[in-house]
């Protein structure tokens, strides 16, 4: 049974969603939080598996939340609910360590598949709208200060760090692929797209391909508004 605690201020929204997920036979709906310090405090009395998190709360708001629970360490994961003109809160989200992020407007059965995908320990961007939103924050953002750059790697120790074929891959985790649509693009079987994205997050010390989103347009390796490049792996290059 998947544990969720549904975070946010409004409760026709929390309603809404306890609704979808009550009709789930392996989903339950543990609690419900209207701002960040609840959350907070219930995920460390409950500990849920997946927190649906909404950003914009009063007081302590779901980007605080996040940071919080995740510097806890506590086990359960968080789901960022957003919307369109809510980008720049997203970007931040993620960085505070959240699992994944979805559009508040998501089908129903692609929020309980999400709810199911980050239970078992992967990570979830929303379809369709994680270039568009990771490309402006990175277009946003300033080059990092010389010293953290220090601590996060650059685009040249990127490359340094990945062969040819797992940049490949890795440019189309930035784009917001998932592994089907990669083997698809580079003509390899979705088994070994999962070995290249396990071997790339292991290379880069990241947690998930939420944080290898956000890495590769921090360090500029891919340039925001240019799609990954559809080219054939160098001899040599493992596939």
């Amino acid at each position: 049974m998947i544990s969720v605690l549904l975070v946010d201020d409004h409760s026709l929204i929390r309603m809404g969603f306890r609704l979808v997920l009550d009709a789930e036979a392996d989903i339950e709906v543990v609690g419900e939080a209207a701002d960040g310090t609840a959350a907070v405090s219930m995920c460390s009395a409950l500990r849920p598996d997946v927190v649906l998190m909404d950003i914009r709360m009063p007081g302590h708001d779901g980007i605080e939340a996040t940071r919080d629970i995740v510097a806890a360490g506590l086990p359960s994961k968080v789901l960022i609910l957003t919307t369109f003109d809510l980008d720049d809160y997203v970007y931040d989200g993620l960085r505070a360590g959240a699992n994944g992020f979805l559009l508040k407007d998501t089908q129903p059965a692609d929020l309980v598949a999400a709810i199911r995908t980050i239970a078992a320990g992967d990570a979830v961007l929303a379809p369709g709208a994680t270039s568009r939103l990771v490309r402006q924050f990175a277009s946003q953002r300033p080059e990092p200060a010389g010293g953290e750059a220090d601590t996060q790697p650059g685009s040249a120790r990127i490359r340094q760090a990945l062969t040819g074929r797992e940049q490949d891959v890795f440019s189309r985790i930035a784009a917001g692929m998932s592994n089907s649509e990669i083997a698809a693009s580079l003509f390899l079987s979705e088994g070994t797209v999962k070995v290249h994205v396990g071997r790339i997050l292991a290379k880069l010390g990241l947690r998930d391909r939420v944080q290898a989103v956000v890495l590769a347009y921090e360090s500029r390796l891919i340039t925001p508004g240019t799609p990954p490049a559809d080219r054939p792996g160098r001899p040599g290059d493992p596939c």
